[in-house]
């Protein structure tokens, strides 16, 4: 007999009703984003195979682009990110899921670079995806959505980039599927980016980050509430919640390390024993209330049918497809690098980023190589933000000068 799991609770974070979906809707305020269309009435034909005749790309911006169009750094966000990598004072709430990176000083520093970063092809903040409008019924795309590519992804950067009046980037910065990104970027369009950061990413994703991402994804195609993708038309409380946060929670396992949970929730219970000293099903560890939260947090502002698209992404990202192999690809990398690992990520293991590092340097290009000393795993690229930082800041800064991490 089959169990379908309750969806999160809205007592977790005390907000009342979960929306259909997370994802940013025609008529909900834009806050600090704009919206470039990029493509409009025309075929915009993506690698695998689909065709949209509209593409916005949602993104917001920090500083100001000096005259030559020089400073301009692009940063791209990773699975369940967004254009908002950091907050102004006017708003609320103010910061962003790379707010440590952010300010004078430090890496992403809007005193010295024009700062872009844009939602992903097929995200669901702004930019063209599932829960946007289909210009030919007048409803969201929902189940008719393409895949999209890391590929894709970059093409569209690149046509915001032209919006913009910037021919090349300074730096093109991301970790995790950010870095895949700014891979692409490096290959794809090599003389329209000066440098390239990444941190916990790979050349192609390997089979077990595969099997990680499709067990994800089945959690929420197995979700009654999912509905074949096209649910956007349901009331609040009904959308494919519980498949979303479970997603969201073997994830979650995984971008952590076991020395992190360890220490933070070893046996402890969040739902005491009762006094008969009996045992229920329903008795939670506190890493288990970890996992409902984190879930919930994600349903709120996610959309499940985003989540699958740029999950089959990640795993779709080879460099090498079409181009001769991993090898070949890289040695159209032309551009200094700045390669970062994380000492206990078993998502995306320290082993992939040596490679990219050895296999940068056998191509001849210019490249550093920094470890990441943290226990946080792979979400160490978003917290261990008081060692990147200082790295990359100083990379930038020295015109891209590696002599210190070479």
């Amino acid at each position: 007999m089959s169990v379908t799991p309750e969806p999160p609770s809205s007592s977790a974070v005390g907000r009342g009703p979960i929306p259909v979906s997370g994802a940013w809707r025609e008529g909900d305020p834009l806050g600090s984003r704009k919206l470039a269309h990029v493509v409009v009435d025309r075929p915009f034909h993506l690698e695998g195979g689909g065709v949209l005749r509209q593409v916005t790309v949602a993104y917001e911006t920090w500083g100001r682009l000096n005259e030559d169009a020089s400073n301009a750094v692009l940063v791209c966000h990773a699975l369940t990110g967004d254009s908002h990598v950091a907050g102004r004072p006017d708003e609320v709430p103010s910061t962003g899921w790379w707010q440590g990176m952010f300010g004078p000083g430090r890496a992403l520093d809007p005193q010295r670079s024009f700062i872009v970063c844009a939602n992903v092809l097929g995200g669901c903040q702004g930019t063209t995806g599932p829960a946007s409008v289909d210009p030919a019924t007048g409803r969201p795309y929902g189940s008719s959505f393409p895949v999209v590519t890391i590929r894709d992804m970059v093409r569209t950067q690149a046509l915001l980039a032209d919006h913009l009046g910037i021919a090349r980037w300074n730096a093109v910065v991301g970790g995790s599927m950010g870095g895949m990104q700014a891979l692409e970027w490096a290959v794809m369009f090599p003389h329209r980016l000066s440098s390239m950061v990444i941190a916990a990413t790979t050349a192609a994703a390997s089979a077990q980050q595969i099997a990680w991402s499709m067990v994800g994804r089945r959690a929420i195609l197995m979700d009654p509430n999912f509905a074949g993708g096209d649910y956007y038309d349901r009331p609040a409380g009904s959308g494919p919640h519980a498949g979303l946060a479970v997603a969201r929670q073997i994830a979650q396992i995984h971008y952590r390390s076991e020395e992190v949970f360890a220490e933070r929730f070893a046996r402890k219970l969040v739902d005491p024993l009762d006094g008969s000293g009996s045992f229920r099903l329903d008795q939670r560890f506190d890493v288990e209330g970890y996992l409902d939260y984190q879930g919930e947090k994600l349903v709120r502002r996610f959309d499940a049918n985003s989540y699958l698209r740029l999950n089959k992404a990640m795993d779709l990202h080879d460099l090498g497809r079409g181009r001769g192999g991993v090898e070949a690809a890289v040695r159209r990398i032309v551009v200094p690098s700045l390669v970062m690992s994380i000492r206990s990520d078993m998502n995306y293991p320290p082993y992939q980023q040596y490679r990219l590092r050895d296999l940068l340097r056998d191509a001849g290009t210019r490249v550093g190589f920094y470890e990441i000393d943290s226990p946080d795993g792979h979400d160490a690229f978003l917290t261990e933000t008081s060692q990147i930082s200082p790295l990359v800041a100083g990379f930038l800064d020295g015109a891209n000068d590696l002599r210190s991490i070479l």
